[in-house]
């Protein structure tokens, strides 16, 4: 059994965020014992706006690099975030080389990062605002970076080592839920046993849901917070759907939230997708740039996403057809697909799925 996140970090984080999603004056509420996130952690990631984007030659000043980091300190100091309270600065997937050093260390890409992480902690603690990084329990990150299974006590030291403030664990590509939760637990005490305060926010029950509903007791005693539902994106409609499984869960989530540990709500962007089923397995798919101002926006969906989840398993070929209609190719179930959309703009895709799609088809 391969877990994955079933929306594979459709739109997961560009937002300054607030993670506690339900209240925690709750008598005997009590969580991980390390003294952090008495209070629901507020910061800014990476993901929603900016992705995996890694070419940072054609878009210097929108690739996952530290160029990117440092000036969203300086524009959290100068915009008045940090003074609401929003003091973490949080990196998500997309930010190490593609292996790890000879001594078996995560690396940052040298030459997005040519300075390093501990270099970029720095200025980030400068500013008064505290640097958070990303890693997966798993063999690899959602993106296919290394991930820390097999590596969890040295890679919870390479953090604390560079003046890591927090950890967010994702859950992609792990072979079972023993090794899940094992996992999620070995990284909690590898934390601990560094002597630096970092918090440790987890992807632990949104991976165990789709197989059995999760020991929440138990998860409390491991993570600062946990994230709990599907990636959100700017709609009413996806809003919504979070507001109606809290609601349904509330018994179940409530109770385990209080100052050390938090429920994680998830996040928002300012793209929509639309999906609608055509004949033998094809899929028309919307995605609308709902920003009005501004250039092109680069927006970048797991293809496994797409169709329900369906559409492209085993693998598709995607046709554009608007704004201008052009063969994109063929796409496996764990590729990602990159659009650049003009403000208020459409692209219009068509996907059909290989397995009804005859050799004169793809020709």
């Amino acid at each position: 059994m391969q877990l994955r996140n079933p929306e594979m970090h459709l739109g997961c984080a560009l937002a300054l965020l607030f993670l506690a999603l339900v209240s925690w004056d709750i008598p005997g509420a009590r969580a991980l014992d390390n003294g952090l996130a008495r209070t629901p952690t507020m910061g800014w990631l990476h993901w929603e706006r900016f992705m995996c984007n890694l070419d940072c030659q054609e878009e210097p000043d929108s690739c996952i690099s530290e160029k990117l980091f440092m000036e969203m300190a300086e524009l959290m100091v100068s915009d008045g975030w940090k003074d609401a309270g929003y003091e973490y600065l949080c990196i998500d997937d997309c930010w190490m080389a593609p292996q790890r050093d000879l001594e078996g260390r995560l690396q940052a890409d040298p030459q997005r990062f040519p300075h390093g992480i501990r270099q970029l902690a720095n200025y980030v603690h400068s500013k008064g605002l505290k640097l958070g990084i990303y890693a997966d329990v798993g063999n690899k990150t959602c993106a296919g970076f290394p991930g820390s299974f097999g590596y969890y006590d040295i890679d919870a030291q390479t953090f604390a080592d560079w003046g890591v403030d927090l950890l967010k664990f994702d859950g992609c590509y792990c072979d079972s839920l023993e090794k899940l939760a094992d996992g999620y637990k070995h990284m909690s005490l590898a934390l601990n046993r560094t002597g630096r305060s970092i918090v440790y926010s987890c992807e632990w029950p949104l991976y165990m849901w789709p197989f059995q509903k999760p020991n929440y007791t138990e998860i409390r005693q491991y993570c600062n917070h946990w994230r709990n539902f599907d990636d959100i994106d700017d709609s009413w409609k996806s809003i919504k759907s979070i507001l109606d499984w809290t609601s349904f869960n509330q018994e179940r989530i409530v109770d385990v939230a209080g100052p050390g540990g938090w429920n994680d709500p998830d996040m928002g962007d300012n793209f929509e997708v639309w999906e609608r089923p055509l004949s033998d397995l094809a899929w028309a798919v919307a995605m609308i740039n709902r920003q009005e101002i501004g250039g092109p926006r680069s927006y970048t969906i797991a293809v496994a996403s797409l169709g329900k989840g369906v559409a492209c398993n085993p693998a598709c070929f995607i046709t554009q057809l608007l704004p201008v209609k052009r063969k994109l190719g063929f796409y496996e179930w764990t590729s990602r697909l990159r659009s650049h959309i003009n403000p208020t703009g459409t692209v219009l895709l068509r996907l059909e799925n290989t397995m009804q799609m005859s050799i004169k088809d793809l020709l």
